[in-house]
C-alpha cells in the first residue's frame, strides 16, 4: 500500500501533534515528523500544511531572530489548535481501532 495517500489524509493531524509539546519552525517540524517515522513527508507538504493551519486559526506564529542566518518563524498551537488536535485525534483513534478490528477478523494483521 502506498503510504503517500494515507499521509495526505492525516498530515494536518500529524503537524498538530508535532507541535503539542513545543513550538517549532518549519524545518524543525519536518525533522520531528521524519524522526517519528514519517520519512516520506515532503518539505513543501509540511510548509503548505503549516500555512493552511495558520490561516484556519489553529496556529499562532512569532519570529525569533537568528545570528546564524535568517530569522525563523515559529508555529505554536493555540486553544483552537489544541481543540482540533483532540477532536481529530479521537476520530483517528476510532478509525484506527476499526481498521485493526477488520484486519484481525480477516487474519491479515
Amino acid at each position: 500500500m502506498d503510504t503517500t495517500q494515507l499521509l495526505k489524509g492525516v498530515l494536518d493531524l500529524a503537524v498538530l501533534a508535532a507541535l503539542r509539546e513545543d513550538d517549532g519552525y518549519g524545518y524543525d517540524i519536518l525533522r520531528r515528523l521524519r524522526t517519528a517515522g514519517l520519512a516520506e513527508v515532503g518539505d513543501a507538504s509540511v510548509y503548505g500544511t503549516l500555512r493552511r493551519l495558520f490561516n484556519a486559526g489553529l496556529l499562532n506564529t512569532y519570529v525569533v531572530p537568528s545570528i546564524e542566518g535568517p530569522h525563523r518563524k515559529y508555529y505554536a498551537l493555540n486553544s483552537a489548535g489544541q481543540a482540533e488536535l483532540e477532536r481529530s485525534g479521537k476520530i483517528w483513534n476510532e478509525f484506527a481501532s476499526t481498521m485493526n478490528d477488520l484486519l484481525c477478523e480477516r487474519g491479515t494483521a
